[in-house]
C-alpha cells in the first residue's frame, strides 16, 4: 500500500500559463496541448521522459530503490545512517530542477511544482503496482520561493 499526501490541485491545469508557447501557434491563434506535443515533440525525447514518468523500481537488500541506483552511494548512506527509511529517502530523492540542465531558462516554481505533483502521483501508482504488499510513502516538497533546488520528490518504505 502506497501512501500519497498531496495538496488539492485544480483538475484542469492552466497549460497556457505553464506553456506560453501554446498561444503562439497558428499565427497567434494558439493550439491545444495535444497538437503542440504532436508537432513540437519527438520520439527520442518521449523515450527519455518515459524513464522519469514511468520509472522502474527494484528491491535490493530490503531497500526499495529506483532502478540504476549507485551501490557505492547506498553503502555510503548505510554507513552514515542505520535508519532504513532515511537511507531510502536519501537514495530516492529526485530534484525536479535536475531533470534538465543547470540554469534551464524556463524553470519556474510553478512548472517544477506541476511536474513534481504529477510525478508524485505516478510514483505512487507505479510503486503500488510493483510492491502491492509494501507500505511506501511518496513525498513531494514544493519549491520554496526562488530556491528551485528545494523542489524534491522522494519515497521510502514506512
Amino acid at each position: 500500500m502506497v501512501m500519497i499526501k498531496t495538496a488539492k490541485r485544480d483538475s484542469t491545469p492552466a497549460f497556457e500559463k505553464l506553456i506560453p508557447d501554446l498561444q503562439n501557434w497558428n499565427g497567434g491563434k494558439g493550439t491545444d496541448i495535444g497538437s503542440w506535443i504532436r508537432f513540437a515533440g519527438d520520439f527520442q525525447k518521449a523515450i527519455g521522459y518515459s524513464t522519469i514518468f514511468w520509472p522502474r523500481f527494484v528491491e535490493y537488500e530490503g531497500y526499495i530503490l529506483r532502478e540504476g541506483f549507485s551501490e557505492s552511494a547506498l553503502k555510503r548512506f548505510r554507513k552514515e545512517c542505520a535508519c532504513k527509511r532515511t537511507v531510502e529517502a536519501a537514495m530516492n530523492t529526485l530534484r525536479i530542477a535536475d531533470l534538465h540542465y543547470d540554469g534551464c531558462h524556463d524553470a519556474t516554481p510553478e512548472r517544477l511544482s506541476y511536474i513534481g505533483n504529477i510525478l508524485k502521483e505516478i510514483y505512487a501508482c507505479k510503486l503500488s503496482l510493483t510492491f502491492p504488499d509494501r507500505k511506501i510513502e511518496v513525498v513531494f516538497d514544493e519549491a520554496h520561493s526562488d530556491d528551485l533546488a528545494s523542489c524534491r520528490l522522494t519515497f521510502y518504505e514506512k
